[in-house]
């Protein structure tokens, strides 16, 4: 089985580790971390080219530690897309703030601007674009479109490491960008994530949230949560970030032949490519298609695949957040076509750096058989 993601665990990981086993630092509740936290955060800092990161123990943590951060309270409104993963809208909930869904473009999956726009009230305060499956959001037009209604953003930077919007790093746009080191994401710590802000008052403030708000001993100065990143996550993500670059020359790789091998089949049988601009530089964290015609069965396709092919194509969202039973009942009624349509059209393969170029031939050449038959 080719699974659709796989992270790339080597010797210089299972070192880190050990070093850390060896001499029991596992965490700390330093303000500013232990050496290995401090460690990555600068590196990840100097990647972003972003003033401050601040690590935690999640991408959900980071996205709630951000809210928090951004004085999100009971009514404030956060418009986000429904289709993401479901911590986007629980970290705003778990924040005290209503999610608002925001219907996405079939051509990328991320934010429509006109959507959001009309969705904008006078209780909205965050609008939360998701870079998702590493495409970036049209963050000019975002941009533009919060600062005339003087709202904060926070981008969902989550699957997006090392995608740039004009050249730019995903998650350094807004007010601050968060970050996942889950098992299956691009950089991995097997759980972590990371609050990036070029805001001192906004770093200050992460830092006494993913402790407890504390700064000196138990003297809490803001609400707070235990978010912090531990030892043990920061020395795999520590190693991790010196691999980042050739793991995303790997997947840049693999995309791109995917790209080259299936491009005249999806031309032929209605199956849309993801494509990048010359603004938009994906970190192809997965290679996502959307099948156009009425005479294939995107679940259909998807288990053929797996079953007969053993290639681990995935359906990642469905059903989107605003159709799961919880979020049917906080927003009922809503409407989002686009969103609904793709949720039912998309399919993800991998290109993982586990994925070899005959593993690529593989995927491209099982994919083309199930279209023809």
């Amino acid at each position: 089985m080719i699974p659709i993601n796989k992270p790339w665990i080597g010797e210089e990981e299972k070192h880190e580790v050990a070093s850390v086993l060896e001499e029991n630092a596992l965490t700390t509740a330093a303000r500013d971390g232990g050496r290995r936290v401090r460690d990555f955060e600068s590196q990840m800092k100097s990647y972003l080219k972003a003033k401050h990161v601040i690590s935690v123990n999640s991408g959900t943590a980071a996205l709630q530690a951000a809210l928090m951060a951004a004085g999100i309270r009971h009514g404030d409104e956060v418009l986000i897309p429904s289709f993401t993963f479901v911590a986007t809208a629980n970290a705003v909930v778990a924040a005290g703030g209503k999610p608002v869904f925001v219907d996405i473009k079939k051509d990328d999956y991320t934010i429509d601007v006109s959507d959001l726009e009309s969705k904008i009230t006078g209780r909205s305060k965050v609008v939360i674009p998701v870079h998702l499956y590493g495409h970036p959001s049209d963050m000019d037009e975002i941009t533009e479109l919060a600062e005339k209604h003087s709202i904060d953003i926070i981008e969902d930077a989550c699957q997006s490491l090392g995608s740039t919007y004009k050249n730019k790093q995903t998650g350094t746009f807004g007010a601050m960008g968060c970050f996942s080191m889950y098992a299956s994401k691009v950089l991995t710590a097997g759980e972590g994530g990371a609050v990036a802000t070029d805001s001192d008052d906004l770093a200050d403030k992460l830092k006494m949230i993913r402790n407890h708000g504390m700064v000196e001993g138990y003297d809490t100065r803001v609400l707070g949560l235990n978010l912090r990143l531990p030892e043990l996550s920061a020395a795999v993500a520590k190693v991790q970030m010196q691999k980042l670059d050739k793991m995303l020359q790997i997947r840049r790789r693999n995309a791109e032949m995917l790209s080259r091998l299936l491009s005249p089949s999806a031309n032929k049988y209605e199956v849309k490519l993801p494509e990048e601009t010359s603004d938009k530089k994906f970190n192809w964290y997965l290679y996502t298609v959307a099948f156009r015609s009425n005479n294939h069965d995107r679940n259909v396709i998807r288990e053929k695949l797996v079953k007969n092919y053993q290639i681990g194509a995935t359906v990642y969202y469905n059903p989107p957040v605003h159709m799961t039973p919880y979020y049917l009942q906080t927003a009922p009624g809503t409407k989002l076509p686009a969103t609904e349509w793709s949720a039912d059209h998309v399919l993800s393969l991998p290109t993982h750096p586990h994925v070899s170029e005959s593993d690529v031939e593989r995927i491209a050449n099982s994919l083309r058989e199930i279209l023809e038959k």
